[in-house]
This record gives C-alpha cells, structure tokens and sequence, in this order.
C-alpha cells in the first residue's frame, strides 16, 4: 500500500486502517481472507492490520449473516445482529445457548447455557419455536446448505396473551466454491410484529443476493429486494405455518425472477451494454461484415502500393 497521499504527504497509521477497513468490509462474499493475506502483505505493518481486522471482522460477519458450527455440534450459529449479546457472544435461540465468537478466524470458541433473562418468557418461546420448526423445513428443501433462526426482538418477558411482541427471521445460505472461481450468499431478513388488539401481524422483508465470478475477469451480481405483507394472528402452530409460507412465497418469486434475468442475459442485458452506434454515428452492417475490407481501406487511406 502506497505510503504518500494525494497531496505527497504520507499516510498515517490512522489512514492505512481506514483503507485496510473499507478493503476487508467490501470483500465479496466467502472471500475476506483472500482478501485480508493481500491486504496485510501490502500493509507491510501487522499492528495496522490486525487494528483494521478487529474493526472490520465482526462487521463483515454480522453483514454477510456468516453462520459458524457450533463447538458441540449441535448445529450452526448465524452472526447476526438479533442474536449479538455484546461484541464476542451470539444467543442460539434454538439450542438456548450463547457461543464465544473468534470474528477474525470465524469460529466458535466456547459456549455456555443462555442465562434465563437472555431467553424469552414461555409464551413468546412457544410462537418462537413453532415458527423456527417451520422455518426450519423450509430452508432444508429451499437451500442445501442454508441456516435459519428465529429471534425475539421486542415483548420477550410477555407472560401471556394481551400484548404485542416481535420476532426477526434470519436466512442465510452461501456457496463458496474458489476453485471453481464463483462464490455466492444468500441473506434474507424477515421482521413481524404482531398485534393482539388487531390479531394482526405485519411482516416485512429484505433479500439480498450475492455472486462472484472471477475466473479470467472479475464479475459481480449484487441484488435486493423489500417485500411486505401480512396474515391473521392465530395459534403459535398456524402462524407458523402461515409465516413460513408467506416467506416461501416472496423467496420462490424472487428466485424465479433471478433465473428469468439469467436466462435473458446473453439476448438482453449484454446486447444493451454494447454501444449502438459506433464513433461515426453510422449503423455497422453486421449481416455483411465480407464486404469490408481493413487491409484495403488502410491502403487506400495511407496511398500505399502506389
């Protein structure tokens, strides 16, 4: 990494962790350790790297939903924002558990029961269960190697019937394949809240799509979406259901949309990105192209042979 800036005066410490940062956060998905053994040898400091990867670690993890095997193998932990306890330990909702996280080696270190102020009351766990059951089927035919978890984000000390509360749905699915040269993820986020003086429940999402493609060149998919939606509230067993497939639905849609512009790409997307009129404003005769001749326009041009 280049030790002047812009004016000639070189870079501070403070600079180079700033670039280290934005470097390490912007590495496509599945790739932040290709990306961190370059960036670290460009550093040539490893006091500066290791300050920039304690800062962009976690919240790269945090931001790609990076989900870790936990240390008893019970199953896998996604690194989300819902589940973050404090900056090194993430709840389990599913196994009751809280697991130590290692940001930069991206493992789980140790793990520990979940203390009962960090679970929610019996009531919500029986909606929050019930839908994670759901979910949890879903994912397993949708995604062959997704994760899902569902969170309590708001009325967790809820007793029983009479008030509000929230849950946040994670689903988080990644393909890394670099010897294949492609790596891909991904995300959705779904939040519902659910109103008992309406016996209503809003729903909201946001998918987003990941993918790299770097054999020979450097090609990158990255797309979103929000949806909306809503269903009745009824038994924790029938929300469950009619949740999970209200997500199955806006999933299976956008998946499909994502497979259309794919099979579009060549006759569509390509094409348009090719200029439509050359320099001299003149249509190219692609259905003819025998009748040019470059060797004898260059000759004609430059009076050779003559």
């Amino acid at each position: 990494m280049s030790d002047e800036g812009g004016a000639g005066e070189p870079l501070s410490d403070s600079q180079k962790r700033e670039i280290a940062v934005w470097f390490l956060s912007n590495a496509p998905a599945g790739e932040i350790h290709y990306v961190a053994r370059d960036v670290r040898a460009l550093l040539g400091d490893d006091a500066v790297y290791e300050a920039a990867a304690a800062e962009a670690f976690p919240e790269y993890n945090k931001a790609h939903l990076v989900s870790l095997e936990l240390p008893d193998r019970s199953g896998d932990i996604i690194i989300a924002t819902y589940g973050e306890l404090d900056r090194n330990n993430y709840l389990d909702p599913r196994t009751a558990q809280v697991a130590t996280v290692d940001h930069i080696k991206q493992t789980c270190t140790k793990l520990r029961p979940a203390a009962d102020e960090e679970l929610p009351s019996a009531y919500i766990e029986e909606f929050r269960s019930a839908l994670d059951v759901e979910l949890s089927k879903y994912v397993a035919e949708a995604y062959p190697k997704g994760v899902c978890a569902v969170y309590c984000t708001s009325g967790k000390d809820i007793e029983g019937p009479g008030a509000d509360f929230g849950f946040a749905v994670v689903i988080s699915a990644a393909k890394c394949s670099p010897q294949n040269f492609c790596n891909g993820s991904w995300r959705s986020i779904w939040t519902m809240d659910f109103n008992y003086e309406l016996q209503f429940v809003d729903i909201k999402g946001k998918i987003q799509v990941d993918a790299h493609y770097f054999e020979e060149g450097n090609v990158q998919l990255d797309t979103n979406i929000d949806c909306k939606d809503s269903t009745i509230m009824q038994s924790p067993d029938d929300c469950a259901v009619s949740i999970a497939n209200i997500i199955r639905h806006h999933e299976s849609e956008y998946l499909s949309s994502l497979e259309e512009s794919y099979l579009n790409l060549s006759d569509a997307t390509f094409k348009d990105l090719r200029r439509k009129l050359p320099v001299t404003r003149t249509l190219f005769p692609w259905h003819n192209t025998l009748a040019f001749s470059l060797t004898r326009d260059l000759a004609k041009e430059l009076a050779l042979g003559k």
